[in-house]
This record gives C-alpha cells, sequence and structure tokens, in this order.
C-alpha cells in the first residue's frame, strides 16, 4: 500500500502527484464522455487502455474504496484522507476509477452485517472491479412498499429454489451478480420472512430484459427468476444470505441508507466540476445577461453549497454511527436539487435544448434523466412521510 503521509497537507500534496502520475490526460477532460466510467465487472469492456490502467492502479492500493479496511481491498484511509482524495480528484478533472453498486451499496451492507469469510471473499473482488453487482428490490407489486415482495425462495435443503421477478433493476443486463430481498417464511409478516440472498445472473433460470426510458436510454430492467437453484454455500464454504435468515429487512434498510446516500449527494452531470455560472457562460457568454436567469443561477448555486456542506456534516456523524432517517432528508434535497439544475439549464438554452442531435443533444437526455431522482431509492413522497414520522414525529392524523 502506499504511505501518502498522515499531515493531511503532505496527504494532499502526495496524492495530487499520485493522481498526476498515474491518470492518463486523455481521462482528465470536462464535460466526460460517459464511455470514461468504469463500472467494471465480466463483462465489461475499457473504453480505453488508459482507463483500465487508470482502475486497476487505483484498485492496487485499495483507492477505489477509500474508507474500507485494508484486509477487505480498501485503503483504510480516514474521513479527512478521503474527503482530500476526493477534493484532488474533482480538482485534477480525474474520473473516479471504478463505479459500482458493490462499492455504494452492498459492501456497506457486508461491512455491517457479513461474516468474515463473506467479507473476505466478495469485497476484495468488488475493489478490484472484478464483479458487478445490480439489486433486486423492487417488484410490480413491491415499488414503494418494498416489504411486500413476493419473490420467494425455497428452502431444499442444500439450496433455495427461486422464483419470481424484480423490476428496474439497473444494469441487470450487464451485471455477473444480484443481492436480492426474497422470501424465506412466506407465513411471517412482511417484514420478517425475508432474506438477503446473493445469486449468481449466470445461474440457468435467470433472465433479464431491458425497459426503455422516455430518455431514449435503458439502464433499467425487468429480471426473471424461473426456479433458479441458489445453493445455500458456495464450493468455498460460504453462505448466500447475508445477515440472518428472515432478517433481511434489516440488511435492507442499512443498505437504503446508503443508496439514498449515494443518490442524494447530486452528481453534477455534465458540469463534472465546474460551478453552473461557469457552465452556462460556456454555452453562451450572453446567457447571464438575463436578471431573471442570473438570479435563478445563483440562488441554486447558493443551495447547491449549502447541501454539499449539510451532506458533509452528515458524512462526519456517520462515524458516530450513521444517519439513520436522515438519509431521507438528504436524498429528497439531493435530488430536487438536481432537477433544479436541469430545469434551469433547458431555460437557459430554451429550444436548443430538446434539438436531440444538436450542439446540447446531450442536455435533454440529462434532464429527462433527472425525473427517475424523485422515484429510484424511494419516492420523493416516502421520503418527506419518513421526515414526518421519524424525525419530526408528527402524528399520522
Amino acid at each position: 500500500m502506499l504511505e501518502f503521509g498522515d499531515d493531511p497537507e503532505v496527504f494532499r500534496s502526495n496524492v495530487s502527484t499520485w493522481i498526476e502520475d498515474n491518470c492518463a490526460e486523455a481521462l482528465r477532460v470536462i464535460p466526460r464522455d460517459m464511455r470514461e466510467i468504469c463500472w467494471g465487472g465480466k463483462r465489461f469492456a475499457f473504453s480505453s487502455d488508459a482507463q483500465r490502467d487508470w482502475m486497476q492502479a487505483a484498485a492496487a492500493h485499495g483507492l477505489t474504496a477509500p474508507r474500507w479496511p485494508v484486509d477487505y481491498g480498501g485503503a483504510g484511509l480516514t474521513r479527512t484522507q478521503e474527503k482530500i482524495w476526493r477534493e484532488e480528484l474533482a480538482r485534477l478533472n480525474a474520473p473516479t476509477p471504478l463505479e459500482s453498486f458493490g462499492l455504494w451499496m452492498l459492501g456497506p451492507a457486508l461491512l455491517a452485517f457479513g461474516t468474515h469469510e463473506q467479507k473476505l471473499h466478495y469485497l476484495p473482488q468488488i475493489t478490484r472491479g472484478e464483479i458487478r453487482w445490480c439489486q433486486g428490490y423492487s417488484e410490480p407489486g413491491a415499488g414503494s412498499d418494498l416489504a411486500s415482495v413476493q419473490t420467494r425462495a425455497e428452502d431444499k435443503g442444500d439450496h433455495w429454489l427461486v422464483n419470481g421477478s424484480k423490476i428496474w433493476t439497473s444494469y441487470a443486463d450487464q451485471a455477473d451478480w444480484i443481492f436480492a430481498l426474497v422470501r424465506t417464511d412466506r407465513e411471517a409478516p412482511k417484514h420478517r420472512g425475508i432474506s438477503f440472498l446473493l445469486i449468481d445472473m449466470d445461474s440457468p433460470g435467470v433472465t433479464t430484459r431491458p425497459i426503455r426510458l422516455i430518455s431514449g436510454a435503458s439502464p433499467f430492467c425487468e429480471t426473471f427468476f424461473d426456479n433458479v437453484i441458489v445453493p445455500k454455500q458456495d464450493p468455498a464454504g460460504l453462505s448466500r444470505i447475508v445477515g440472518e435468515e428472515n432478517r433481511g429487512w434489516d440488511v435492507a434498510k442499512h443498505l437504503l441508507t446508503h443508496e439514498r446516500e449515494m443518490i442524494g449527494s447530486g452528481a453534477q452531470g455534465l458540469l463534472g466540476t465546474r460551478s453552473l455560472a461557469t457552465f452556462l457562460a460556456d454555452l453562451d457568454p450572453e446567457i447571464l445577461q438575463d436578471p431573471v436567469l442570473r438570479a435563478r443561477a445563483v440562488a441554486l448555486e447558493v443551495d447547491s453549497l449549502a447541501t454539499e456542506m449539510t451532506l458533509e456534516r452528515y458524512k462526519d456523524m456517520a462515524k458516530q454511527g450513521g444517519v439513520g432517517h436522515a438519509s431521507a432528508m438528504l436524498k429528497y434535497a439531493g435530488t430536487e436539487l438536481n432537477k433544479r439544475r436541469y430545469e434551469l439549464l433547458m431555460s437557459a438554452t430554451g429550444s436548443d435544448g430538446l434539438d436531440w442531435d444538436g450542439p446540447h443533444g446531450a442536455l435533454a437526455s440529462e434532464w429527462l434523466r433527472t425525473k427517475a431522482n424523485s422515484i429510484e431509492g424511494g419516492t420523493s413522497e416516502v421520503m418527506l412521510d419518513i421526515l414526518a414520522k421519524r424525525v419530526l414525529e408528527l402524528p399520522s392524523q
């Protein structure tokens, strides 16, 4: 592992030099080509040797999962060091070396509920980009009411027999494995009798079907399980269930807090590291001469900075035991902010922004994609309900 030093300024200087030495100039551009997002996995094709080299260099030193313990493939950085690492990536326009549902969601769940053996087996594979995971939560009859999942796993002695379907499974057609909520006790109350099961997507009986969205892309899929055999233990003796059998709801809730924090962090998309004002000026230097548009842009920038500071504060609080239901606030604030950001960009570009074949073609697609922000990971209405009941403790009537 690299030794960047404990002093924050020494760490910043050393990590900055390391990024410049290991991340090719061809990758450090804004706006970034979507092909430069590295998802990893057996089916992933690197867009260039530079992209592969950057991911592998970061993974070799645990920097794809900076805060995870070294034993599990991470770098063991402190919260302050991780923040500096992210800041230097942004300052140098370097892409995140690896994006992954394994890093954002499954990893934190395994760290909290997995056995030591499960962590040693699965987490390093995630950090090295060897396995790409997808999330099997929502079903046609279990969206906002997630605990109503009906995909069932029947106990057949040495294996589970899985039947059912999932919907809105992001990138299921490109994933190697899926972490899924399945019902293992059909007689138990709906929040009980659910288990958190790991399933190989190459298993016979697993099929996927992409769902075409209004943006023209198909990141979401339907996923079907038809008599899928899932061994209770893999050849190494590892259980395919994370946490306790029939207590998967505990794992699911923990994972959702991380998913909502991730969605609420408000990725800038086309803006990259640029401020909204800079982005608008790059589109057309005359745009900000409009006083109404300028006022909207300034208000949005202030709200963006306030949200970023709040997110950082809650990340610090997480060191003391997590943010709990406050993740609903972060998710709601971040997604609604991102929708406002793209509404403003569409207003600024006018009819030109709607021309998919014009100079701002990607903008329309990104704008339409933001509509899903207030649905995925829990709708904005559900987030507000959680805040009202669990944080503000308002009466139901």
